[in-house]
């Protein structure tokens, strides 16, 4: 079973079992996905659907930060929710010495020598880390790498 029928059949469910808020935020997300499919003019495979859910999960946090900010503890929550619903369709996370590793790997992989290098150990590392690390910390590590000694 594909991610996307994991998340169509968790709708049903939610659907029979009466999860409003449930079924809400899963229609939020199937609609991300249906649009990104229209525009691209593709059918989205789990890793691109993984990126369809990532975007959004970056985009709660942003949100939840601004509304507690502003004092809005209930859209806050609203946001939280949706947040821990889109986690559990996130491949596991890494540990920060498993990420530590492969931008090692990463580094030797490509050669990079310097700061300049940047982009090309990024591009190795963004196709195995999309999902399953947060790719600014992951940019602070290859920064720290690849600084001159």
């Amino acid at each position: 079973m594909t991610l996307k029928e994991r998340i169509t059949e968790d709708m049903k469910s939610a659907m029979r079992a009466g999860e409003t808020g449930k079924r809400d935020a899963i229609r939020l997300l199937l609609a991300a996905i249906k649009q990104k499919e229209v525009d691209e003019r593709i059918a989205l495979d789990d890793a691109a659907v993984v990126a369809v859910i990532d975007k959004m999960l970056k985009q709660r946090r942003d949100s939840i930060t601004q509304y507690e900010a502003a004092g809005r503890q209930d859209l806050a929550d609203a946001e939280k929710f949706e947040a821990e619903l889109l986690t559990a369709y996130m491949p596991a996370g890494l540990s920060a010495e498993e990420v530590a590793a492969v931008v090692a790997s990463a580094v030797a992989e490509t050669g990079a020598a310097g700061p300049g290098d940047m982009g090309k150990v990024m591009a190795v590392l963004k196709p195995k880390l999309a999902g399953r690390a947060d790719m600014s910390e992951v940019s602070k590590l290859v920064k720290a790498a690849l600084a001159p000694q």
